[in-house]
């Protein structure tokens, strides 16, 4: 089994790298960005450090690993935030040294796309943070959401258990980033409606794997971000979200179902299922059709679940991904899944 390491915390005062390993979007939207910026500064007490990439779109898979590879590599920098996902990382993974990486863990923070860096540091024994993009989360119209805020503050400065609950409010309708009005108040939010629990009578703990459906998708396909002996996710934690492109419910199940016909899928113990997004720019649906998309979708992932893990414990809608707020994961490190106690704690 590999041996993890939790890269060493960062202290306020700080230096931090932010990089765009998928893309510049940073050049295209600054009021998001530059607000996350701020963030980090006022908030977290760190500095900020761009790269050469950061802002840029259309940079090559070369200058986004030379990139990372910087961020990694100065003694200066102690953490690295992705400023947001992208759709092609996985052209990067390939680029980058092992051996530089591996000789300089550090505290990776980035959903999404950023799902290709978080299992390749996986495969090397880094424990990386899935949540907080700089643009997304920490640059959140009005204020970041508490319990974002939170989390992230936990993960970036102390170690142990911290208790992940669920959301009271959320949201998951995104507004104009390019309207300097969108950053004046607050988004709207709903009441929250709690986690769903499937097999709920025992505890699991484990090492966490998965991140973004599709990019997992796409990282089976391309042969990437598995370790060579599955049996290193047995017993594990699977935890999986879907993206704001809302694929389709018969997509997700084939996914898993393909996951399943590999051997891997009931290699895990417990899965939690994050709360799907059901809003975009091009498919705006109303509350009740996204209420809707969301139970196709969780009776997709427990089809796939009863064909290929029917033992294991499935909790679903946990604000784990592309929803508003959005709880980091330490990906690679411990989670406990209590069913009987309805409780989730990561260890940070």
């Amino acid at each position: 089994m590999t041996d993890f390491v939790q890269p060493p915390k960062p202290s306020p005062g700080d230096r931090v790298a932010v990089i765009s390993p998928s893309a510049g979007l940073p050049g295209l939207f600054p009021l998001p960005y530059e607000l996350g910026l701020e963030r980090l500064r006022e908030d977290y007490g760190l500095e900020p450090v761009e790269y050469p990439a950061t802002r840029t779109m259309g940079s090559t898979p070369r200058q986004r690993a030379d990139d990372i590879h910087a961020a990694f590599a100065d003694p200066g920098i102690t953490a690295v935030f992705a400023s947001i996902g992208g759709d092609d990382q996985i052209t990067v993974v390939p680029l980058l040294d092992r051996e530089l990486i591996r000789a300089h863990p550090k505290p990776f923070f980035g959903t999404s796309d950023n799902t290709n860096l978080l299992a390749f540091l996986h495969e090397m024994g880094i424990v990386g943070f899935h949540g907080a993009s700089v643009m997304v989360e920490l640059g959140r119209p009005g204020a970041m959401h508490p319990q974002t805020a939170g989390c992230l503050r936990a993960a970036l400065f102390t170690s142990g258990p911290y208790e992940l609950r669920p959301a009271g409010r959320w949201r998951d309708v995104d507004r104009d980033w390019a309207d300097p009005a969108t950053f004046d108040a607050e988004p709207e939010t709903r009441p929250g409606t709690g986690w769903t629990w499937v097999n709920a009578d025992r505890v699991v703990e484990g090492r966490t794997w998965g991140g973004c459906l599709e990019i997992v998708g796409w990282m089976l396909m391309a042969g990437r971000g598995l370790a060579r002996d599955l049996s290193e996710y047995d017993g594990g934690v699977l935890f999986l979200e879907t993206s704001e492109e809302l694929p389709s419910a018969e997509e997700v199940f084939r996914t898993l179902r393909n996951m399943g016909e590999r051997g891997l899928l009931g290699r895990f113990s417990a899965l939690l299922m994050g709360r799907p997004k059901t809003w975009s720019f091009e498919r705006p649906h109303s509350p009740e059709e996204g209420a809707a998309y969301a139970a196709e979708q969780r009776e997709a992932v427990s089809r796939a679940m009863r064909a290929y893990a029917p033992g294991a414990l499935v909790v679903f809608d946990v604000d784990l991904g592309h929803t508003d707020p959005q709880l980091v994961i330490p990906y690679g490190g411990l989670v406990r899944v209590d069913g009987p106690a309805r409780r989730i704690t990561v260890t940070y």
